[in-house]
């Protein structure tokens, strides 16, 4: 005869794990804004650790006074009683009628911080000790402390580490305040709309940039040898044209205490230099991409023309900011849905 099976033992969650998945419920119950003004319907209050032993102290004193007829000893009871209650309102009153604004956030690269900067609207006086963190982060380091000026908005900033590339959400966002005795906690929970572009990690020791091919009959501004060191430049000469001078290395001259070069034009071809997905041989696609980042920036660096090839995308060869933009939003956003 088979054993019988022994009986399943309920399995409980961590205490984390709980947390987590209220946290979760909680968040999705507040629909996404970029704008949100508090009021009473989504700012919400509960007596802190030492609040609770603030309303045991005075069960004490209450019980004390009645127990020995003291007439200061209730006058103290209700007068802390009453101190407790209009801290309460104050608490409260802190966050509400404030309204918050997230600005666009800027795209970032994976592993990275995101700046998120926020204005808090403020319509009535002056309120203190604001704290705005992300919702799920209960370290004392990651609470960003501000007072809101009166009838005026102020900045306050957060930052959070996102991962990996793509299109991402910007967290959920928690304000809280607990002034002016710490009674009371005071908070609300707010879901931004906004989405922040996360483009590919650069690669940390990329190998150099790929052979460039060279176009017959065309002059231009930069030549290429096969290793990818870039030529067509010379020391500056008094006379030279300011459309020759390489201005990204003269900044650079100016903080190293170098030399000013000019294009040499003269000697320099139009060289045709493509950053393609199939250059990363033997490498995972997020490999890949993260090697084309790095290439991308060092090309730009270096005020080449670049194009950028991947499996069902191609940018014909550019540079300036545009045109970075364009190849990181391609390599950001390559492989997802659209």
């Amino acid at each position: 005869m088979s054993s019988p099976l022994p009986a399943s033992r309920p399995t409980s969650l961590p205490r984390w794990a709980l947390r987590r998945r209220i946290n979760q419920w909680w968040e999705l119950r507040h629909t996404p804004h970029d704008t949100l003004t508090l009021t009473q319907r989504n700012v919400y209050i509960l007596p802190t650790p030492a609040g609770l032993a603030f309303a045991a102290l005075l069960l004490l004193l209450l019980l004390a006074s009645i127990n020995d007829q003291l007439s200061l000893g209730y006058l103290l009871t209700f007068l802390l009683a009453g101190s407790g209650l209009a801290s309460m309102h104050a608490t409260h009153g802190t966050l509400r009628g404030l309204t918050l604004h997230l600005r666009p956030v800027n795209p970032t690269f994976a592993g990275q911080p995101a700046l998120l900067e926020l204005r808090l609207t403020n319509p009535g006086a002056q309120r203190h000790g604001i704290g705005l963190r992300l919702a799920g982060h209960e370290h004392a380091h990651d609470i960003t402390w501000t007072d809101a000026q009166a009838l005026t908005q102020t900045s306050a900033r957060l930052s959070f580490l996102p991962e990996r590339r793509g299109l991402q959400p910007v967290p959920a966002l928690r304000a809280e305040t607990r002034f002016p005795l710490g009674l009371f906690g005071v908070w609300t929970i707010w879901r931004p709309a906004a989405q922040v572009l996360v483009y590919p990690r650069p690669e940390d020791q990329a190998p150099p940039l790929p052979a460039s091919s060279a176009l017959h009959g065309h002059t231009g501004s930069s030549r290429a040898s096969s290793g990818g060191e870039y030529e067509g430049v010379r020391a500056y000469q008094r006379g030279d044209p300011l459309k020759l001078v390489v201005w990204k290395k003269a900044a650079q001259a100016l903080q190293t205490g170098g030399e000013l070069v000019s294009r040499d034009t003269s000697t320099s071809v139009s060289h045709e230099l493509w950053l393609d997905y199939g250059h990363c041989a033997g490498l995972d696609p997020e490999q890949r991409l993260s090697r084309l980042t790095a290439w991308l920036l060092r090309a730009q660096d270096l005020g080449l023309d670049y194009g950028l090839r991947l499996p069902g995308t191609e940018l014909a060869p550019g540079q300036g900011e545009l045109h970075q933009r364009e190849c990181l939003r391609a390599l950001a956003l390559w492989g997802f849905a659209a």
